[in-house]
C-alpha cells in the first residue's frame, strides 16, 4: 500500500471521480444521491500512521466514536486493533454491536455522564472512565458500589494549553466546561485513594487530557504531553502507583481547504511532540483518541444538481443534499472542496451550492469558483467522513442518506436510506 492514499481521484485526467476502485455515477444510479461513500482502505491506512509513528511505545489508539460511528467502520477499525473513544451510552452501544470483545478497549469520555450510561459501562467491562468532575467521581464510585466491582478512572485535567482552532471545538482552557484544573488534582485522586468506601470503588489507573479539535500545529500537543507527564510523576511521588496510562485525547487536525500536506510527516511530527513531552516518563502506556484525522478525507457526500439559477449578481447550484445532511458549513463556516464528479467543464463561473432545506444558512459553498454545471449532474463534496452523518439530522422531515463503503472495486450498503414511515414511527397522535 502506497502511502498517503487519495481515495477520490481520477485515474486518468478525463475519467469519472472515483472511490478508490469505485466510479461514483456507477454507485450514485445504483443507490442513489445524496449518498455518504467512504474508503475502507484510505481508513485504515491512517490507522497504521499512529501505529508506525508510535512504534517502541506502548500504546493503544482509541477511535473517537463521535466522528462517524457507523457500524462497519467501527468493526473495520476493530479489527486492526483500534480502541474508541466514547461519549455516551448510545455510542457504548454500537461498539458492543461492532464487537462485543472491543468493550475492554473502550474509554468512557464526556463532561455529562448519567448513571444509567454508567452502569451500562461497569457491565460491560470497559477499560477506562474518564472522570470530568468531583461530582461524577462520586457517582462513579456509587454506581460500582451498588453492582460490587471496582471502577478504573483517570481524572481528565485541564491543563490551560491554548491551541489554534476554532473556538466551538477549542477544549484546553480554563474556561471551557471540560475536565478539571489540573493543579486540583492531586486532591481528588487522593481522596479516591484515601476515602474508606471510595477506595474499595474505585481504581486511579490514568490521567487524561484533551485540548480541542482539528489542531495542525504539534506544539500544542507536546506542551499538553509535558504539564501531563509532570503532573504523574507528582502523583506518583504522591502515593499513586497504579497510574499506567496518559491519554493525550485527539484533535490531530487535517487541511480542508486543499493546501499540500502530507498525512505521514504530520503524525510523526506529532508522534515526536508527544514523545518529548513525555521526557522518558517510564511504565505508562500512550492513549490516542483521533477521529476527524482518521475518517473526515475517507468520506465524501455525493449529491445531484437539481436546478441552477440567477438572482441578481448571485448564481446559484441547488443539490438534493442539505445542512440536515451535511451541517459542517452552516454550523463552523467550514470548507469542504467540492468536485464535479464527470470530468469539468473547461468554462468556470463563482457560484454559491446550496441545499434544499428552508434556510438561508444551507449552503456547502459561497462565491466558490467551479466549472459549470447543469441540473443532473453529480457533485461530491469532500472530506466529508467526520461529522457529516454523526451530526445529520431529520430536520425539514428530510430522511437520513444511504452510506456505502468501498473496499478496493467493491462497494457495499453499509446503512440503507431512511424512509419517511421510519421518521414517523417513533410518534403517536
Amino acid at each position: 500500500m502506497s502511502f498517503p492514499i487519495r481515495p477520490f481521484h481520477r485515474p486518468r485526467p478525463r475519467d469519472v471521480l472515483h472511490c478508490d476502485g469505485a466510479p461514483l455515477p456507477k454507485l450514485a444510479k445504483r443507490w442513489g444521491t445524496p449518498l455518504y461513500v467512504y474508503s475502507a482502505d484510505a481508513i485504515v491506512e491512517r490507522f497504521g500512521l499512529f501505529d508506525n509513528a508510535l512504534a517502541g511505545l506502548p500504546h493503544l489508539v482509541c477511535y473517537a466514536v463521535k466522528a462517524n460511528s457507523s457500524l462497519a467502520i467501527l468493526k473495520l477499525l476493530s479489527r486492526c486493533g483500534a480502541g474508541f473513544d466514547i461519549v455516551s451510552g448510545g455510542e457504548l452501544e454500537r461498539v458492543l454491536a461492532a464487537d462485543k470483545r472491543a468493550a475492554g478497549r473502550v474509554v468512557f469520555s464526556g463532561v455529562g455522564k448519567t448513571a444509567p450510561e454508567i452502569d451500562l459501562a461497569l457491565r460491560a467491562g470497559i477499560r477506562v472512565f474518564n472522570v470530568e468532575s468531583e461530582g461524577e467521581l462520586e457517582l462513579l464510585s456509587e454506581r460500582a458500589g451498588k453492582r460490587g466491582v471496582v471502577a478504573p478512572f483517570a481524572l481528565r485535567v485541564n491543563p490551560d494549553v491554548f491551541a489554534d482552532t476554532h473556538p466551538y471545538i477549542s477544549t484546553g482552557l480554563r474556561e471551557h466546561k471540560f475536565g478539571i484544573a489540573i493543579e486540583g488534582a492531586p486532591a481528588l485522586y487522593r481522596r479516591a485513594r484515601q476515602g474508606r468506601r471510595a477506595a474499595k470503588r474505585l481504581r486511579a489507573v490514568g490521567v487524561s487530557v484533551h485540548i480541542g479539535s482539528q489542531i495542525r500545529d504539534p506544539a500544542p500537543f507536546g506542551a499538553a504531553a509535558t504539564r501531563v507527564a509532570a503532573l504523574v510523576r507528582a502523583l506518583r511521588a504522591d502515593g499513586e502507583p497504579t497510574l499506567r496510562s496518559i491519554d493525550l485525547g485527539g484533535g490531530l487536525g487535517i487541511e480542508y481547504e486543499g493546501a499540500p500536506w502530507d498525512p505521514q510527516e504530520r503524525v510523526a511530527a506529532y508522534a515526536a511532540a508527544v514523545r518529548a513531552g513525555l521526557g522518558g516518563l517510564d511504565g505508562v502506556e500512550l492513549l490516542l483518541e483521533p477521529g476527524r484525522f482518521l475518517v473526515a478525507e475517507a468520506g465524501a457526500l455525493l449529491t445531484e444538481v437539481l436546478y441552477t439559477k440567477q438572482n441578481g449578481t448571485k448564481r446559484f447550484v441547488i443539490t438534493d443534499a442539505g445542512m440536515n445532511d451535511l451541517i459542517r458549513p452552516a454550523l463552523y463556516s467550514a470548507h469542504h472542496g467540492i468536485e464535479p464528479v464527470a470530468p469539468g467543464r473547461k468554462q468556470k463561473e463563482t457560484v454559491d451550492v446550496v441545499g434544499t432545506v428552508c434556510e438561508s444558512g444551507d449552503f456547502f459553498a459561497r462565491d466558490r469558483q467551479l466549472p459549470r454545471v447543469e441540473p443532473g449532474d453529480l457533485l461530491a463534496i469532500l472530506d466529508a467522513g467526520a461529522y457529516g452523518a454523526s451530526l445529520s439530522s431529520t430536520y425539514n422531515t428530510r430522511p437520513r442518506v444511504a452510506e456505502v463503503l468501498v473496499e478496493g472495486a467493491k462497494a457495499r450498503l453499509v446503512r440503507r436510506r431512511d424512509r419517511v414511515r421510519d421518521l414517523l414511527a417513533p410518534e403517536r397522535v
